[in-house]
């Protein structure tokens, strides 16, 4: 299990996968069905919500402010992570605690939450970012949401907090959340056009991990913002030939010694910040060094767990065709 839950730290991927609408609510008793099957109730409508980082951005993004976080907040520089969006650090409280999936408890008590909300993968127990030790304290306080990870593509899980946002109040039809999807639509454009380019150039990218121990390949297909580039975008992602079959099968795991078992045109690294730079990954790794497109400086970003809304990721698809139209040139 420890294994599992690294894998999925590492590679652990962003979005909803399909559910239950929630139930209408104008007053009164509220309800949500969750990705786990699992129906959160309450007296009234929540208003104090806390939840993991990535959830909280995306429903932020819908118009539902949050009181609380936990996981990656801000990077060392002060400026708020990736993870998390478009929150505001200074507007919300950090309970994240010590160690991975733990919150301080005492934080979270005293913000009086009715709502806690976090993404959920099945090859895990708990929720994102909270273990299922915690989880069980929270849900003594309050209702636990948790939205799926995995066995997705993009725009379901956009639609999944879309639907979380709308059962808590957000005026989902705004003029806002229309630009902002139209925004998204043309992003994806841009990149499919991109993709239709590498395909007649036999040209592919591969999408990549690293911690100082091991080289990883994402597997596209189990990851939903991947999967639905290659799949409807048409943007041409390397799939490994042999992918770990613990963890739930999101990569394979290599070596440095076998980091240049594929030699794909672009690199596609994970940006978070437990998870090495290219330059880190120069350092002493020799085969990697050698790759065609480390030497070309042929480097792309991907933001694995960035928030799931079309803002969020009308933002990430047009800095990843800025990126590729830039190392494609190389």
């Amino acid at each position: 299990m420890r294994r599992t839950v690294a894998a999925v730290l590492l590679l652990g991927l962003v979005a909803g996968c399909g559910g239950n609408a929630p139930t209408e609510q104008g007053s009164g008793q509220w309800s949500f069905k969750d990705d786990r099957g699992k129906e959160a109730t309450a007296p009234k409508r929540p208003e104090r919500v806390v939840a993991q980082v990535s959830a909280a951005g995306a429903l932020k993004d819908y118009g539902i402010n949050v009181v609380g976080t936990f996981g990656p907040l801000k990077r060392a520089d002060g400026t708020t992570d990736p993870e998390a969006g478009s929150i505001d650090p200074s507007q919300v409280t950090d309970i994240t605690g010590p160690g991975y999936g733990e919150i301080d408890f005492e934080k979270f008590a005293a913000l009086n939450a009715d709502l806690v909300v976090a993404g959920y993968y099945p090859e895990v127990t708990g929720l994102w970012h909270l273990t299922a030790e915690f989880e069980e304290k929270v849900s003594k306080i309050a209702p636990t949401v948790g939205i799926g990870q995995s066995k997705i593509q993009l725009p379901d899980g956009v639609k999944r907090f879309k639907e979380l946002a709308k059962s808590l109040g957000a005026d989902v039809d705004s003029a806002k959340v229309k630009a902002d999807e139209e925004a998204f639509t043309k992003a994806a454009d841009r990149l499919k056009a991109i993709g239709t380019k590498m395909t007649a150039a036999k040209q592919r990218i591969q999408v990549i991990g690293a911690d100082p121990k091991l080289f990883y390949v994402a597997v596209p297909a189990r990851n939903p913002d991947l999967d639905w580039y290659v799949k409807e975008l048409g943007l041409p992602l390397l799939t490994p030939d042999k992918p770990d079959t613990e963890g739930g099968g999101y990569f394979q795991s290599l070596s440095w010694e076998n980091s240049g078992t594929y030699k794909e045109h672009v690199i596609m690294w994970d940006t978070r910040q437990h998870v090495l730079n290219p330059e880190q990954m120069k350092e002493g790794h020799p085969v990697f060094q050698g790759l065609p497109a480390v030497q070309a400086g042929r480097f792309v970003e991907w933001n694995a767990v960035a928030p799931l809304s079309y803002s969020s990721y009308a933002g990430i698809m047009n800095k990843l065709a800025d990126q590729l139209d830039q190392v494609l040139a190389k």
